[in-house]
């Protein structure tokens, strides 16, 4: 008997990483064994500075920035703790000690807890999964540095209000800075236009390399860099910069922007097709998150399922997606965004992310329709 073939994996889980492009593979290539060092005076190093400054002006005509504005970071994380912790560094001569994040921020932000304790306050969302702008407004003060609120969640999908949360820091004197790793690509972002005064983004979540991101910084902000060295990336990230990972990060981001209408309107319809077709196949599912949300992610409330076990199943049968949670020892914990949101420890320990991107198909949604039943049947299963 002639074996049958097995079926290629479907990954749903871009909002972890996404592959790399191949037209970004290509502009990479093309410059990555190019010698030279950026800050180096001779031929080959102002070739790769102009190779630099050409993706620096790239980002920021995507996005709605200042050359000047475009800081080139490892990825998100980096971005992140140089905009909390930076600014709040920078600030605290002025009497502004105070940091402000909401309760659905990625950890790169609400782990800065660590660092300065009860100087930060957390502002609480609402059960659709926006931040609670009047809970907000209560921790805002002239004692604030910065406020921090991500553009999109990135275990829900839901749009938080960034021009309310920049009106209301503001009104104080904060700074304020969004994590718009899952926003770049998914939503219109134009940094000038949004009011902000940091935003962080990185490659690998539209399709670029791992390892390189930005940090877009309105030139009246300086905040205080973490590290000590060099002059590059205005000071605030001392090091040589990898010029061919920013080259990278400019195909991708402007591949993602060039794309964004299209890909809304169909990653649109692959989501309505997976909320629809889980809520047939699985009774009783239902969406964690409220109102406007991106188009690529979709976060289920599983009943009477564990996630952890979910996936697994799901994984064996070839389908690829998240808890969207984070683990300690090997052990998954409720997701604390969906905790946040008033979602039951059952209820948060039962629901899984997908995650579209421009290699997902509709095809890709159907197979995993296909093998959910039996994956939630058995699931539920081991629950017991």
């Amino acid at each position: 008997m002639t074996a049958q073939p097995t079926p290629p994996r479907v990954y749903l889980d871009h909002a972890a990483s996404s592959p790399l492009l191949p037209e970004v593979a290509e502009a990479m290539a093309s410059v990555q064994l190019l010698p030279g060092n950026p800050n180096s005076l001779h031929a080959s190093g102002r070739r790769r500075r102009a190779l630099l400054e050409e993706a620096r002006e790239s980002v920021a005509a995507d996005l709605g920035a200042a050359p000047v504005e475009v800081v080139f970071t490892s990825g998100g994380t980096e971005g992140d703790n140089v905009a909390v912790l930076g600014s709040q560094a920078s600030r605290v001569a002025e009497g502004r000690e105070a940091v402000v994040v909401s309760a659905i921020d990625h950890p790169a932000v609400l782990n800065v807890r660590e660092r300065l304790g009860d100087l930060v306050r957390t502002a609480s969302v609402l059960p659709s999964g926006r931040v609670d702008l009047d809970d907000l407004a209560r921790h805002l003060d002239e004692r604030v540095a910065v406020a921090s609120v991500m553009w999109v969640n990135n275990e829900t999908g839901v749009v938080q209000p960034v021009g309310e949360v920049v009106r209301l820091g503001h009104a104080v004197g904060a700074w304020v800075h969004s994590d718009g790793v899952q926003a770049v690509g998914h939503v219109p972002v134009d940094f000038a236009a949004s009011g902000l005064d940091l935003l962080s983004l990185t490659a690998h979540k539209l399709g670029g390399p791992v390892g390189v991101g930005a940090l877009l910084v309105r030139r009246a902000c300086a905040p205080r860099p973490p590290a000590v060295g060099g002059s590059q990336e205005r000071g605030l990230r001392p090091g040589t910069t990898p010029v061919t990972l920013a080259v990278g990060l400019a195909a991708a981001v402007r591949l993602a922007v060039g794309r964004l209408e299209a890909e809304a309107s169909r990653l649109a319809g692959l989501r309505e097709r997976l909320v629809a077709g889980v809520a047939a196949v699985a009774p009783g599912s239902r969406v964690n998150g409220d109102g406007e949300a991106s188009a690529s992610i979709v976060n289920l409330i599983f009943p009477s399922c564990r996630a952890a076990d979910l996936l697994m199943v799901l994984d064996q049968a070839g389908v690829e997606c998240s808890t969207g949670s984070a683990c300690s020892a090997g052990v998954p914990q409720p997701s604390d965004v969906l905790l946040a949101m008033g979602r039951t420890p059952a209820e948060a320990s039962g629901s899984l992310r997908f995650s579209f991107g421009p290699q997902t198909t509709a095809a890709d949604v159907d197979r995993l329709l296909a093998v959910l039943p039996e994956a939630v049947a058995r699931a539920r299963a081991a629950f017991g």
